[in-house]
């Protein structure tokens, strides 16, 4: 028997870095397939799903800044390097027939939809796959608050953080072997501890509209729908 899903619509956040795969830089082909087939399984199991993705594999805004450029141009730089993710995802998808709408936060009509919110929940009330590119569309602010920002928007049921580990540890677990994991924490427990799950921003955004945030590995095959069906590893943060 498919078992129930708790969570009817949901946003997937992925970092750009994900998408490298085993590369340095820019785009694996094979990782972003991969991914493509998870999102996919979970539509095809009747919940509603958006997307916002990363732009780190091309360009981190903060990064630039580090560098001398100016922070406003470095970020600029970033958001248009989550549209390029966006549009490697939405051909992914679309090639295993999952109908596919990429939505940008800042217009460029001949590439993609401008962002508007109620044509996106039309979108995916019509069976389709909705993708948030280009952050919140302003500077200083991460993709983490722009998924946290349209999670919210959508009233999605729940964001789920896609990483390179299977929750939240107390410590980086790959530079700390002994680092604690979490199974579940509140919002505040995050804020408290200055865990380095998401911003406070969109942490503090989740927070205040009730949205539980689901850390979990990307990099399992499947697991997406396995933490939507609460299986699988990861931790939940919610409440408080």
């Amino acid at each position: 028997m498919e078992k129930t899903f708790k969570y009817q619509r949901v946003l997937l956040k992925i970092s750009g870095e994900v998408l490298m795969g085993n590369q340095e830089f820019g785009l694996d082909p094979s990782t972003v397939n991969r991914i493509a087939e998870d999102v996919r399984e979970v539509f095809q199991s009747g919940t509603q799903i958006c997307l916002v993705v990363g732009g780190g594999n091309i360009f981190r805004g903060v990064s630039g800044a580090s560098a001398g450029m100016d922070r406003t141009n470095a970020d600029f730089m970033g958001m248009l390097a989550t549209v390029i993710n966006s549009l490697a995802l939405q051909n992914a998808l679309e090639n295993l027939s999952v109908d596919t709408r990429i939505q940008s936060a800042i217009p460029m009509a001949s590439v993609c939809e401008p962002y508007i919110r109620r044509r996106a929940i039309r979108h995916m009330e019509r069976n389709r796959v909705v993708i948030f590119a280009a952050g919140t569309g302003n500077p200083y602010f991460t993709t983490d608050t722009a998924a946290a920002l349209r999670a919210s928007e959508m009233s999605c049921d729940c964001l789920l953080k896609g990483t390179k580990v299977d929750g939240v540890y107390s410590a980086d677990p790959t530079t700390h072997p002994d680092a604690k994991r979490y199974d579940k924490l509140s919002h505040f427990d995050i804020l408290r501890n200055d865990l380095q799950v998401m911003d406070a921003a969109a942490i503090t955004l989740c927070r205040e509209n009730n949205i539980p945030i689901i850390v979990f590995s990307i990099h399992n095959q499947g697991e997406v729908k396995r933490v939507i069906s609460g299986d699988g590893r990861f931790t939940l943060v919610e409440g408080g």
